[in-house]
Formats: structure tokens, C-alpha cells, sequence
């Protein structure tokens, strides 16, 4: 571990008492001047801020930028699934190693050495000498605490009078008889309450001073604390803009609000389905995924974002793109050990499974889905993104022209438990056309090429050029 001295100046030796402390040349910083001097140090030395969050480089980091510089509380407005979570608990990352505090078991908090917050602490600096004050070290990862709004009391997250300590004989007019929450317990580091249209109103009122005085007040009783933290708040758009769910006086006193989106290129999606997806596709039983399926696996999302069947207000998550898109892998090599077939390769048929993974991850507009079943919805949505895909290939390669083989009374059998190698047989008789097929993903191997196939088939469907009958988890196409 390493101290950060204000001279610039670094020592690998952490002062174990406040007088070392003081030779060291440590001085006291609010948590938002630690914040905002880390970042400005981070910035001109070119470092990642916000590992992981993609997209966001020209629209959100930009505005969270400028509110970590101003010293501002945030809001993270944006729909689920739009990493409002992961961006909140990166500022961590901006905070210093590690921060000294007093070593005093009788307060709930993280004394700073030379401004103690307590009566407890502050009697200890009058009475003992600084090589007589222990010293701590409290890391950044322990700095940050996060509260779910839902269900969550004025006592869980600001205080409450404790009725032990009254019993024990302590005074209602002094800090003792008080049982502290997380934010006052959060002394120097991160608060974050995600859903906060979901917070009782209580608690927004009690959020009042905090934000604005930085003080505790519990209960009217005159006992006060000028509490040291930066405060982030996470609310979907859909129920912060509704009247009477945040109250205005909160609002007023929120410095930032950041809003956030979903990824707006289709390449943006698919990087980050694969990097959350975490899939490992070597191994054992290797998996190979043609591009077109994951432009595919991800258009499925970005057709469920524009579907009038779908509730827009709740959004639809990253999560339901990388979900489905394990889904797929999963099916492709559930195949590929059951038939031998390394690597696997993904199909269209392996679509069939994500009813598994979508179902639940969708909310149906009542309004327009016309009392249409979820997996019907979902099935339309699958024909759409099919069909979005196919025609950016058709351009490129002129797949059209393959539909004039099923003129011939040709008819294909597809599953996602079929061997690839069948896939070949099945084709012998079929026009050298269906050598247009394979320009979508250049190989010899019979697994890329069945997928190949199967795209081009389900393509062709989706434009209505051809016919399909299901049945057993196959499908046929036939004109």
C-alpha cells in the first residue's frame, strides 16, 4: 500500500500513530477534493476511468466528468440494463488506496485523525498525546455502500434513537442514545441508493440536510454531525418523471443528472454481449460464432427496443442480449459434444431455445400486444431481427437468387440437433447457386456452413419467398 502525500511525495511505511501521521505530511481532504484531485491526476496521465462501460465515451463519461469536477451529488437517469450500477460503483476506482482514521472502537465512524466527527474522538485527541492515538487504514474498496431504495426505513440508511441505550442509562440529548445508518456510517467514502422514486417519502425528507447542510438530524433531537459524503442515486425515467414519486425539494438538490442509453450502433451491442457474456469458447468442445449470428443475437434486442408489443417505458436490458446469446453458445455446444462436432457452430435453429432466457426479461405492452401469448411476441420479434440482418447480406452478396432453386419443388430439412455433415448431403442436389450461400462466412467447415444454410433458409423466409413447416424441433422449407 501506498500513502499519497500532498507534497507529491510517496512512502510504503504506513503511520501506524497520529504523530507519524502528522511527520508525514498528510493532510485532510473532503471526499469530493480526494475524488476530484485523483480524477484530474488520472485524466492527464491518459488512464481508463470507467473499466468495462462501453459507448458512453462522447455522451454520459463526458457529463460525468464535468460533475466530478464540480463537486456535484448524481442521479444516473436511464432505463435497466444501461449500466447505471457498474458506472456508480467505478468511482471507487477515484478514491485514494487507502485513507488513515482514529482507532477507537466506541465510534461508529471512520474518524478523519485531525477533524474527528465524534464527542468519543474528540476526547481522545484533548486527553492523549499523537504517539499516544492509534491509527488505521480504511481501503477504497470499503469506502462504498450501496442500498436497493425498495423497502428500505429512515432508520436503515440515516438513524434512529436506540431504546437499548436509553435503557442503558444514556441521554436522549446526546450522541450515545443514537443507533447510526449507512450514510452516517459512510463518513468519508461513497453512498449510492438505487430506485430512488422507490424510497419512501420519509427518507427523501431526510435526505434534505444531507445533501444540502451535510448534517445528521434523527428525530428533532439537537444532535448534529456534518457527515463527509458523495451521494449517487440510480432511477428509471419512467418513474422519476412521474408526478409525486421524488419529491421536488430532492430533485432541487441533486448537483448532476446524468442520463444514460443503450449502446447506439449494433457493433457497440455486440462487444458488449461478448465482454459481459464472459463465455469461455475454447476448451474441451470449442464453439466457433459466425458473425451474422451475433449481429443476429443482438439485433433480437435491438428489434425488442422498437417493438410496439414491448413496454418501452421499462426498457429492455444488456442482460437480455447476453443472456440469449449464451443461450446460443450453450446450444451449439450441447450439440457438438453430443454429435462430435468440434468446433461447434451456432444456428439459427439453436434460436429456438431462448425462450428460456428471454421469458421474464420482457414486459408486454397490454395496449399493443393484443393479447398476443410473450413466446408469440418473441417469435416475431426473432422474424424481425432475421429478417433485419438478411437484407444487409442479400446487398452484399445477391442471396436472392437462391429462392428460384425452392422453384424446382426443392425442400430442406433443418434442426439444431441435424450433424452438419447431413447438412452437405441434403445440398448435393441443390443448384451451385447455394455456393452463393457460403460467401456469408468463408469456410470449409461442414458446422460453419450449416449455419451458413440455415440463415440463408430462415432469410428467405422472413422475406416471404419461401414457406416453413415446424415440427419435433425441426423446420422444413419448401416454397
Amino acid at each position: 500500500m501506498q500513502l499519497e502525500m500532498n507534497s507529491d511525495t510517496r512512502s510504503t511505511t504506513l503511520p501506524e500513530n497520529l504523530q507519524q501521521l502528522l511527520d508525514s505530511g498528510w493532510q485532510s481532504k473532503t471526499v469530493k477534493q480526494e475524488i476530484r484531485d485523483n480524477f484530474l491526476r488520472r485524466l492527464a496521465a491518459g488512464e481508463s476511468m470507467y473499466p468495462g462501460v462501453i459507448g458512453y465515451d462522447h455522451t454520459v463519461i463526458p457529463e460525468i466528468n464535468i460533475a466530478l469536477l464540480s463537486g456535484h451529488d448524481m442521479l444516473f437517469l436511464g432505463e435497466k440494463g444501461q449500466a447505471k450500477s457498474r458506472l456508480m460503483r467505478a468511482l471507487v476506482g477515484m478514491l485514494d488506496p487507502v485513507v488513515p482514521y482514529l482507532d477507537i472502537a466506541a465510534s461508529p465512524f471512520h474518524e478523519d485523525p485531525t477533524q474527528p466527527l465524534s464527542r468519543v474522538a474528540r476526547d481522545l485527541i484533548a486527553e492523549k498525546s499523537p504517539e499516544q492515538i492509534a491509527i488505521k487504514w480504511w481501503p477504497r474498496a470499503q469506502r462504498y455502500a450501496e442500498r436497493l431504495a425498495p423497502g428500505t426505513k429512515f432508520a436503515d440508511i440515516i438513524g434512529e434513537i436506540d431504546p437499548a441505550k436509553l435503557a442503558g442509562g444514556s441521554s436522549m440529548s446526546t450522541e450515545d442514545a443514537l443507533h447510526f445508518g449507512l450514510i452516517p456510517r459512510m463518513h468519508r467514502g461513497i453512498f449510492a441508493v438505487n430506485e430512488l422514486p422507490e424510497l419512501d417519502e420519509l427518507v427523501q425528507v431526510g435526505l434534505f440536510n444531507i445533501l444540502e447542510e451535510r448534517d445528521v438530524q434523527i428525530r428533532g433531537y439537537p444532535v448534529r454531525f456534518d457527515i463527509d459524503v458523495l451521494i449517487l442515486f440510480s432511477a428509471n425515467p419512467s418513474t422519476y418523471n412521474r408526478s409525486g414519486k421524488v419529491i421536488p425539494q430532492l430533485k432541487d438538490r441533486i448537483g448532476s443528472l446524468i442520463q444514460t442509453h443503450y449502446p447506439r450502433e449494433r457493433e457497440l451491442g455486440i462487444q458488449i454481449m461478448e465482454d459481459e457474456s464472459a463465455i469461455d469458447l475454447d476448451g474441451e468442445f470449442p464453439v466457433r460464432v459466425p458473425f451474422f449470428m451475433k449481429e443476429i443475437c443482438e439485433q433480437i434486442t435491438v428489434q425488442a427496443r422498437k417493438s410496439k408489443y414491448i413496454d418501452q417505458q421499462s426498457g429492455v436490458s444488456a442482460r437480455f442480449s447476453i443472456a440469449n446469446y449464451r443461450t446460443m453458445v450453450a446450444s451449439a455446444r450441447q450439440r457438438g459434444v453430443v454429435l462430435g462436432e468440434k468446433p461447434a457452430v451456432p444456428r439459427i435453429s439453436d434460436l429456438a431455445h431462448l425462450y428460456s432466457s428471454s421469458l421474464g426479461k420482457l414486459e408486454l405492452d397490454l395496449m399493443g400486444s393484443h393479447q398476443m401469448s410473450e413466446k408469440q411476441v418473441l417469435d416475431s420479434i426473432i422474424a424481425e431481427a432475421i429478417s433485419v440482418v438478411f437484407e444487409e447480406y442479400v446487398t452484399v452478396h445477391g442471396l436472392a437468387e437462391i429462392s428460384e432453386i425452392f422453384t424446382k419443388g426443392v425442400k430442406i430439412e433443418v434442426g439444431d440437433m441435424i450433424p452438419s455433415s447431413e447438412y452437405a448431403a441434403r445440398l448435393e442436389r441443390v443448384p451451385p447457386a447455394w455456393e452463393k450461400a457460403f460467401e456469408v462466412n468463408a469456410s470449409t467447415d461442414p458446422a460453419v456452413r450449416a449455419s451458413c444454410v440455415e440463415f440463408v433458409l430462415a432469410g428467405l423466409y422472413s422475406r416471404d419467398m419461401i414457406s416453413r413447416s415446424q415440427k419435433h424441433g425441426q423446420s422444413a422449407y419448401e416454397i
